[in-house]
C-alpha cells in the first residue's frame, strides 16, 4: 500500500509538472500574439513623416497598448517591399500609380489628401531663384527625386509644363533626402513638396511654383490584405479620413483631397 501511495503521488508530481509547462506555453503564446495585436505597421510615403508621426501618437493615445510602427520611405519602394510580402498593416502613398501596383494586395483605397510642389532653397535663398526658369542655369547645382519616386515624377512634369531643361546633380530615393542635400548646401535648389519645406525648418525656405505650371498630389491609403489586426489597421485609416485627422494634415500644410 505505501509503494502503491508512492508512486501515486510521483505519478501525480509528474501531471502537475507537464500541466504547468503546458500553462507556460500558453501564457507565453497568448503574450506574443497580445503583443502583435498591440502593434500595427505603417507603411507611408516619406512626405508624410511629420503629419503622420502626430496621427500615430493620437492612435496611441486613443488606443492605449497599441504601438504604431512606421516605415517612411519613397512609396515606390514601399509598393515593392509590400509586393515582396514586408509585414504592413497599411499603406499610405504619395501617388495612385503605387497604390496600383498593389491594388491586389490591399483594401479599397481612399484619398485623403493633395499636396503641391515648391522650389527648395537654403535660408535666405543665396542663389536669388525666383522660378523654374532658374534651375536651368548651368551655375546652379539641382537636386530631384528620382523620376520613379513620385515627387520626381511630378518634378519632371513641371519642369516639362514650364518648358525647362534641368540636369539634375543627383536624383535621390525620396523627397525627404533632396531637403537634406539643400539644407546641407550640397545642393542649391530641389523641387519638392510644399509640405517638405515646412518640415525643413529653417535652414531652407520654399520659392513658389505658379499654379498654372504645378500639378497636384493625390494621396490615397488603404488597410493590407495580409494584416494581422484588421481592426486596428482600418482604425488608423479611419483616424486618418475623419475630421480630426484631416486637421492635423492641414496644420503639417497637406491640402485636402481632390474633390473629382
Amino acid at each position: 500500500m505505501l509503494r502503491s501511495r508512492i508512486r501515486l503521488t510521483a505519478v501525480l508530481a509528474v501531471a502537475a509538472l507537464v500541466l504547468a509547462a503546458c500553462g507556460g506555453g500558453d501564457e507565453t503564446s497568448g503574450g506574443s500574439s497580445s503583443a502583435s495585436a498591440g502593434e500595427i505597421k505603417v507603411f507611408a510615403a516619406a512626405s508624410l513623416t511629420a503629419a503622420f508621426t502626430k496621427l500615430g501618437e493620437d492612435f496611441t493615445a486613443a488606443n492605449v497598448g497599441t504601438k504604431v510602427t512606421f516605415n517612411f520611405a519613397g512609396s515606390q519602394a514601399l509598393a515593392t517591399q509590400i509586393q515582396q510580402a514586408a509585414p504592413a498593416d497599411v499603406f499610405a502613398s504619395a501617388d495612385i500609380p503605387n497604390m496600383g501596383k498593389v491594388k491586389d494586395l490591399v483594401g479599397t483605397p481612399q484619398n485623403f489628401a493633395s499636396n503641391l510642389l515648391a522650389i527648395v532653397v537654403e535660408k535666405g535663398n543665396p542663389k536669388d531663384v525666383k522660378g523654374l526658369e532658374d534651375l536651368a542655369s548651368p551655375d546652379l547645382k539641382v537636386v530631384l527625386a528620382a523620376e520613379e519616386v513620385p515627387a520626381g515624377k511630378y518634378a519632371k512634369q513641371v519642369i516639362d509644363q514650364a518648358g525647362v531643361s534641368v540636369a539634375p546633380v543627383s536624383q535621390e530615393d525620396n523627397v525627404k533626402a533632396v531637403v537634406t542635400k539643400v539644407s546641407l548646401g550640397e545642393a542649391d535648389a530641389g523641387i519638392v513638396y510644399v509640405t517638405d519645406v515646412t518640415a525643413g525648418g529653417d535652414k531652407v525656405e520654399g520659392v513658389d511654383i505658379p499654379e498654372d505650371q504645378n500639378v497636384t498630389a493625390t494621396y490615397p491609403i488603404a488597410t493590407v490584405k495580409a494584416t494581422k489586426a484588421q481592426d486596428k489597421a482600418q482604425a488608423f485609416m479611419d483616424l486618418v479620413l475623419s475630421a480630426e485627422g484631416q486637421q492635423v494634415l492641414e496644420q503639417y500644410g497637406f491640402l485636402p483631397p481632390p474633390t473629382t
